[in-house]
């Protein structure tokens, strides 16, 4: 029997729903369960791909090549559970296909309302494709009392009453203030968010409490009496030096307890988190540190970067060392010299992005680190830098670029046109629709036998996810490997490139793909791992 977890949030945002999801997941995968996350957001857009990254934070791209929030990546992190364009939905898409459904007439002339067939559109997402799975956990986006936010509310009150009793269970995230000036912890916000859920048809079975020191005893009474929910149930939620950690705190202060105890199931057993305690030791203890330069142009938003940032955390894990970030706005480089920001760096790396801006900072810290000899990542836009340029120094093709910044007649870079998906032609066209147009999703890709990233990866054949539009020019190969950069990974086609290295040097590889996105703290990727290895052999040289 499927049983589903609702996460609601209250008070305000950015308390972290996606990141209780996934520890949750976690905990109870240690208990022996099986488990899927999905999350339910209430803006109109149709999927978070065409949102500026400043505003939203990364798009998480899955197999099956949807652009989703990036709490599935959250999900994917922790539980390990690969997420599918089944895991996310928006209003917007739920708005589109019920507009087109009644545009073909399947509504048979009645009138389209909000109530049953938005909600019913919700629940028949919630309730899909779950056979086999324990528990479903489904994380409600937004605050409640958002406008936006009430038709997910109704949806999830609806099934409390239509799944079979005892199959649901309600868990309210909220926040609790400490007020300096009166020294006191405030929970008259909790109490006001949990009376707005309860007047929409919502009694909590849970009360997560997020704070940044303890909760007293009498408090923790008074939210149970006000929130009418056992005192148990009232979860401190304290604020930890490390994401790894939640699971662990999580379970110290009873959650997945309280959770099996909702369902009546036994909880006598404790679950094992021998892994996860292991993760927190080596952040906490590491043998050494090295830093690492991100030179972006979303910065002033690190959620940007998201998977990125996690992903060099693994590789840290990895080889037991901190791994200290140095965000770096690609821009500086375009009015003063890259030498004085990124001489004390161990590594450096470009992360994948969109525009002309910022681009020719890129290419300068890739010049920086193909000079200097320090090892050198570049990710989706990342390579195609890389690539112009080696095109313009190495090779002398001094007005290399992309067709995404200007017009060229033989660009080093182009927008793709065309590709093989699943044995199909997909074709796209310049001034085409942006959203869900790029080359998404997992893709195989064929290493050349003896070169560095086929021997990172142990295999010439690998799948990875991709994002991007816009491709290096293969009629450069030539002329890239004559003057020293290897075209090492291509297209099982051979018509795509998909990675790119300089093999005389100490670390440098560009890849056209997404290799964060499938980084686990329980399994670092390979080039994330070897990354931080050759940062720590270049700590050793200075």
């Amino acid at each position: 029997m499927t049983r589903y977890i609702f996460i609601t949030g209250g008070v305000v945002s950015s308390l972290g729903k996606g990141l209780a999801s996934a520890a949750l997941g976690a905990l109870l995968q240690a208990r022996g369960y099986t488990v899927r996350l999905r999350k339910l957001d209430p803006y109109l857009n149709v999927d978070p791909g065409t949102m500026s990254p400043i505003q939203h934070g990364e798009v998480f791209v899955t197999d099956d090549g949807a652009e989703t929030d990036l709490d599935l990546g959250h999900y994917e992190r922790f539980t390990g559970v690969p997420a599918t364009k089944l895991d996310n939905i928006t209003t917007g898409r739920i708005y589109q296909n019920i507009i087109a459904k009644e545009r073909r007439g399947d509504y048979l002339g009645g009138t389209v309302q909000v109530i049953p067939h938005v909600t019913d559109a919700i629940k028949d997402f919630v309730l899909a494709g779950n056979d086999g799975v324990d528990f479903v956990l489904c994380e409600i986006g937004g605050t409640v009392g958002d406008i936006e936010g009430l038709p997910f509310f109704e949806a999830i009150r609806q099934l409390g009453n239509e799944l079979p009793r005892g199959t649901a269970c309600y868990i309210h995230l909220t926040l609790l203030p400490y007020i300096p000036s009166a020294g006191e912890m405030k929970t008259k916000p909790t109490q006001h968010s949990v009376k707005e859920l309860r007047s929409i048809g919502i009694q909590p079975d849970i009360l997560m409490c997020r704070c940044d020191r303890p909760i007293p005893p009498d408090e923790k009474r008074k939210i149970g009496l006000f929130c009418n929910v056992r005192e148990s149930a009232v979860i401190q939620a304290m604020d930890v030096d490390t994401i790894y950690d939640v699971p662990n705190a999580y379970h110290k202060e009873g959650l997945d307890r309280e959770v099996l105890d909702v369902f009546g199931l036994d909880a006598s057993t404790a679950p094992v988190l021998t892994a996860w305690e292991e993760i927190v030791h080596t952040v906490r203890e590491p043998e050494g540190e090295v830093t690492i330069a991100i030179v972006g142009k979303y910065t002033e938003l690190q959620d940007a970067y998201k998977s990125l940032t996690e992903a060099l955390i693994h590789g840290g894990i990895a080889n037991k060392v901190r791994v200290n970030l140095k965000w770096l706005e690609a821009q500086i480089f375009e009015e003063e010299d890259a030498v004085s920001y990124l001489e004390d760096v161990q590594g450096i790396l470009v992360p994948g992005g969109f525009g002309e801006r910022g681009a020719e900072g890129k290419i300068s810290a890739a010049n920086f680190a193909r000079v200097h000899g320090v090892p050198y990542f570049g990710i989706c836009f990342g390579m195609q830098m890389a690539v112009i340029e080696a095109l313009r120094n190495l090779a002398g093709i001094t007005d290399a670029t992309s067709t995404e910044f200007r017009h060229a007649d033989k660009p080093a870079v182009g927008l793709m046109t065309e590709w093989m998906q699943a044995n199909e032609l997909v074709q796209r066209k310049e001034g085409g629709d942006l959203g869900g147009t790029m080359r998404l999703g997992a893709y195989n890709a064929r290493l050349k036998e003896g070169t560095k990233i086929a021997e990172i990866y142990g295999s010439c054949d690998i799948s990875e996810r991709h994002r991007h539009r816009y491709e290096v020019n293969m009629a450069y190969r030539a002329e890239l490997e004559a003057s020293g950069m290897v075209v090492s990974g291509v297209s099982p086609d051979g018509l795509l490139p998909e990675t790119v290295e300089i093999p005389d040097h100490p670390w440098y590889i560009g890849v056209q793909f997404h290799p964060e996105l499938k980084s686990k703290p329980l399994d670092p990727h390979p080039l994330f791992k070897s990354f931080i290895e050759a940062a720590i052999a270049q700590s050793r040289l200075v």
